[in-house]
């Protein structure tokens, strides 16, 4: 069943619930200490371990830290949430690193033929990676996974697992207290969730984009090599398969169109599934959703900072992903059209099921089928996006930039 239909048209202006009230009093009642001191101190009291592994995480920490104190117009709710993500991720490598220095066997998985779909944000990704993750033979990271790889003693791996349990309950938060942003994008703890939250305790990815208006670190991140941080990936990735092991991974990552040569590394023998839309849609999207959640983490929206910002980073994501398209195995790469996936879901996974050498067995349909069923898109409801009324931008000028990208691949126009 469908859920409501939203429409936001407070963007610039907005209207704050009595929760999200009481969310920004109760940001005004704490002190946070964004340091490093702070944060390392707060997650080895959290873990009561002590040590970290190689230090030059430090640098990247410190910036995600400074850029965030020094920006006058970040709410402190927006602060002492901040503070909690690095602290999360800080505990995460402290814990990374204990079970690597306990378990070193687990550096002998093998990650194998892994099926990796890259596409721009908001471009059916996640729809599409949760329909190859319910063939069971598969293995994928569901988010409460994620966002704690390493097992509590006695985890059972199932609904009572306290990391499950822990991601349930932010869940209904978030239903709660945002049921838009909820409706924008679902964090259901069972969900397969992007792999970049794996290099989160290396402090890398372009992941604090979006969570933040942080341009210095998003120029740092674009400046450095990330292959470091993609062995890192998947040495963690190995974590998991060694607590619950399968025969093959499916993975998902709008930030690997920018990174395909690291990825590429990575993953030498994977299937390669690539994503496309409209980037118009993907840009106001992509607006909207940040625009909408910074009424909360920032004094001001900024929707015009919001459209600007976004416009310019699907663009170098896509100038990225062209330019470095030679990389990807052709018998091994798979390209699927928005337009043509919203018709028949199905029909697209079949199709990059030949390219990934992966027979479709009647276990396989079945169970991708129940998940079609049972996780209808739009379920938690709808937001209809306007970038003319919300932006006062028209798409023809949004578009304007991207004629490299159609002129490319064959992507359908969605916003007149």
């Amino acid at each position: 069943m469908a859920g409501p239909t939203y429409r936001l048209t407070d963007l610039a202006d907005p209207q704050l619930t009595d929760i999200q009230k009481a969310a920004l009093a109760f940001g005004e009642s704490t002190d946070v200490d964004l340091s490093i001191d702070a944060v390392l101190g707060a997650a080895r009291d959290q873990t009561t371990l002590t040590e970290f592994g190689p230090e030059d995480f430090l640098e990247r920490l410190g910036l995600w830290l400074s850029e965030i104190d020094e920006d006058e117009e970040r709410t402190p709710l927006g602060r002492f949430g901040h503070f909690n993500d690095c602290v999360r991720h800080a505990s995460n490598r402290l814990r990374i690193h204990d079970l690597l220095e306990r378990h070193p066997e687990i550096h002998d998985q093998e990650i194998r033929q892994p099926i990796v779909v890259l596409g721009l944000p908001r471009s059916g990704t996640t729809h599409l990676v949760n329909l190859i993750a319910a063939d069971g033979r598969l293995r994928s990271m569901p988010l409460w996974e994620g966002q704690a790889p390493v097992a509590e003693e006695n985890s059972t791996r199932g609904e009572d697992d306290p990391r499950f349990v822990r991601a349930a309950e932010n869940w209904d938060r978030m239903r709660t207290g945002s049921p838009i942003a909820a409706a924008m994008h679902a964090m259901e703890p069972g969900h397969v969730h992007e792999e970049l939250e794996l290099m989160l305790p290396d402090f890398s990815s372009y992941n604090q984009e979006w969570v933040a208006r942080v341009p210095k670190w998003v120029d740092y991140y674009r400046t450095h090599d990330q292959r470091p941080h993609y062995r890192y990936l998947k040495t963690a990735l190995k974590i998991l398969q060694w607590y619950a092991p399968r025969d093959r991974w499916v993975l998902k990552c709008p930030q690997h169109l920018e990174q395909i040569g690291p990825l590429v590394e990575t993953f030498p023998d994977a299937t390669f599934v690539v994503t496309h839309r409209d980037p118009v849609s993907v840009v106001q999207s992509a607006a909207t959703m940040n625009c909408y959640t910074a009424r909360i983490m920032y004094t001001a929206t900024r929707p015009d900072w919001y459209l600007d910002y976004w416009t310019r980073r699907i663009r170098e994501l896509l100038e990225a992903s062209v330019r470095d398209r030679h990389l990807l195995p052709p018998d091994r790469t798979h390209d699927v059209y928005f337009h043509e996936f919203m018709k028949d879901d199905f029909a697209t996974v079949e199709r990059l099921y030949e390219t990934a050498d992966l027979e479709m067995t009647e276990l396989a349909r079945s169970q991708i089928r129940s998940q079609l069923e049972g996780h209808q898109r739009g379920r938690f409801g709808r937001v209809v996006y306007d970038l003319r009324a919300d932006f006062g931008a028209e798409p023809r000028d949004v578009r304007a930039p991207f004629g490299f990208y159609f002129d490319r691949f064959p992507v359908a126009i969605e916003v007149e």
